[in-house]
């Protein structure tokens, strides 16, 4: 006898069958995000007070501090101002927030993550280009280059799904922390899918951490934008630099044998993440192998401008011997991994990841790579910079007026 399901059953079974989808998908916060999923974990990071990495929950202190570079800021403060000009009053009550606010922390790759600020959909013309021209006095030709091309390639991930509701090259939001100034820190940030740059700026000095980049496709087969591609050049870096290391050393560097999953660990909401240093130590390195590593990690500071890229890469070269190198998967042409590039001043993860929204094979591909760039050591967001300038503003204000602080 045929056996005749009850609607119920049926309509259970149905439901059950999205959320498997969902949970296959390996978005689930992004899903969620609307429910309190994500924010959930959002709030429990911003209520942790800023650290900064570490490699051991204890910062290293001595590693920054407030100077002259002789690089001018004038032109990213003229974008800026430009910028602002050209929004109209609500936009710019949206856009503002203090140079100490949690809004830095706020930002994640998630499509469906809810910011704050203006974005690209709703500005006009001229507004666009006042933004862009931001982009452009902040980023390098080819930071601004790989920037757009990401935010193309979202265009071509909403081709791909249908789903230009939520993907689209467009939802790319700005928020300005700080009113821009020549001495008085300020800043600004660009948060979307696959995408977020925090620029902060205090006097000549720039800290251009946390950014984000990456891309599902990284590559446009077909569309629109066919054609267009990112994450090339920092695959082939890495790639150059695992394979120029010596048996030994490569035994030392390669951390795990088998890409099987996601393995980035300093993304959004991991700003306090404990990191310990991991593979091999550049002070391992031939000369011709530390110009590779040092190539692989200015192809990540040159999306900075041109100036305060080479102030940075002084940085690097300072620890270069304290900096180490770590791998996880093969290094084929067609091999999937994840490297990490650790010292006490920049930190650096590239990872090809599992694929969420095109119809592949559930394992790392090339076509899905997230990458980050962060300052450990309590730098992120120019936080440690912020941090002595309030420290110095405090006591030349008890200098000034010694009567008006007494002594506890």
């Amino acid at each position: 006898m045929q056996s005749v399901r009850h609607p119920r059953f049926l309509l259970l079974a149905a439901f059950a069958a999205v959320l498997l989808a969902v949970l296959i998908s390996g978005d689930v916060l992004s899903q969620l995000r609307g429910q309190g999923g994500f924010g959930g974990r959002e709030r429990a990071a911003i209520r942790e007070p800023f650290a900064g990495i570490t490699t051991n929950g204890e910062i290293q202190t001595g590693l920054f501090s407030i100077q002259e570079t002789g690089v001018s800021t004038a032109p990213v403060l003229e974008a800026a101002r430009n910028f602002l000009g050209s929004l109209s009053d609500e936009q710019r009550d949206r856009v503002f927030f203090p140079v100490d606010d949690s809004e830095w922390r706020r930002w994640a790759n998630q499509h469906s993550y809810r910011r704050q600020g203006v974005s690209f959909e709703e500005l006009d013309e001229g507004q666009r280009e006042a933004a862009f021209g931001l982009m452009k006095a902040g980023l390098s030709a080819k930071g601004f280059r790989r920037s757009r091309d990401i935010m193309r390639l979202n265009y071509t991930l909403g081709e791909i799904t249908g789903n230009f509701a939520e993907l689209d090259e467009w939802f790319y939001y700005f928020t300005v922390m700080g009113e821009p100034s020549e001495n008085q820190p300020w800043g600004w940030q660009l948060d979307g899918h696959h995408l977020i740059v925090n620029y902060f700026v205090l006097g000549d000095q720039v800290v251009m951490t946390p950014t984000f980049m990456g891309s599902e496709p990284v590559i446009a087969e077909a569309g629109k934008y066919k054609g267009v591609a990112v994450m090339q050049e920092e695959r082939r870096r890495g790639l150059d630099l695992i394979r120029a290391l010596d048996p030994g050393q490569r035994s030392k560097a390669v951390i795990g044998e088998s890409k099987q999953g996601n393995n980035a660990l300093a993304q959004a909401f991991r700003d306090n993440v404990v990191l310990d240093y991991a593979g091999i130590a550049a002070s391992e390195f031939t000369d011709a192998q530390r110009d590779l590593l040092l190539a692989l990690v200015e192809e990540f500071v040159g999306n900075m401008d041109e100036g305060h890229a080479k102030v940075k890469m002084n940085e690097v070269r300072d620890h270069l011997d304290s900096t180490h190198f770590a791998w996880i998967g093969d290094h084929g042409d067609d091999s999937p991994f994840y490297y990490r590039v650790h010292s006490p001043v920049v930190l650096i993860e590239f990872d090809h990841q599992r694929p969420v929204f095109m119809r592949l094979p559930r394992v790392p591909t090339l076509q899905h790579v997230h990458s980050v760039i962060r300052t450990p050591n309590g730098n992120d967001y120019g936080k440690d910079l912020l941090r002595q300038h309030y420290a110095d503003s405090h006591r030349a204000a008890l200098g000034a007026n010694p009567a008006d602080h007494p002594s506890p």
